[in-house]
């Protein structure tokens, strides 16, 4: 297999290793959370940031303390890409998380709502785009309904999927869906990783994050 022609999981078959009776090992709810959020925009961010909490105070008041709490852990910023047919898929993701060494697995959390995850549970596989700390416009725009999110956006397809690698990141993980399992509002993505690597030409300015509802970057996350 060449990179000139990339590997393209057939739509809707499963790939390897992803069990069919995923649905009989789903965690409790109780494993991820609820968050207040902001529903114009798709940010995969923190489980449940799109939730609309119920009017009563006490529950808002609770859920607010849930999530500025979280919101002290800082995290990087990835897009998460497929291809749907000779379409791109992208998602701004913030939920995202190594899970194994052996075997190579990883982790992230789209919302129910999400209008990218259909796309990408048919496609069977995705990319893990990790954005440079002068990328906050690429996550912005990924982020943004009703747009041609790729506008302007460079990529190149993955070696193994074909998935989208966006231009200037700090690396990516090329990977196939593993299981699927549901936790509240959300599901929970492994993802087998089937290639990877860091990219020597992109920016030496760091990753961007986000920490207490804003994006930073390593010179400023007080």
């Amino acid at each position: 297999m060449s990179a000139e022609q990339p590997h393209r999981i057939p739509e809707g078959e499963l790939p390897d290793g992803m069990s069919s009776d995923a649905r009989a090992r789903w965690p409790h709810p109780s494993l991820i959370g609820d968050f207040l959020g902001d529903a114009e925009v798709d940010f995969e961010f923190r489980p449940g940031e799109d939730v609309v909490v119920h009017d009563d105070p006490a529950a808002q008041e609770a859920a607010r303390q849930f999530r500025d709490v979280l919101g002290c852990f800082a995290s990087g910023i990835t897009v998460i890409t497929t291809m749907s047919g000779d379409e791109p898929v992208g998602m701004t993701c913030q939920s995202f998380s190594s899970v194994s060494l052996e075997p190579p697995l990883v982790m992230f959390i789209p919302a129910k709502t999400s209008r990218a995850w259909p796309l990408i549970q048919r496609s069977g596989h995705f990319c893990v785009n990790v954005l440079a700390a002068e990328q906050e416009h690429v996550s912005t725009q990924m982020a943004t309904k009703g747009i041609d999110k790729f506008s302007g956006i460079g990529w190149s397809p993955a070696k193994i999927t074909g998935s989208p690698v966006i231009d200037g990141t700090l690396a990516h993980l090329d990977c196939t869906i593993h299981a699927v399992y549901e936790g509240g509002d959300h599901y929970v993505v492994i993802g087998r990783v089937e290639h990877l690597d860091q990219h020597p030409d992109a920016p030496a300015t760091g990753p961007l994050l986000y920490f207490r509802g804003r994006y930073r970057t390593t010179d400023h996350v007080g």
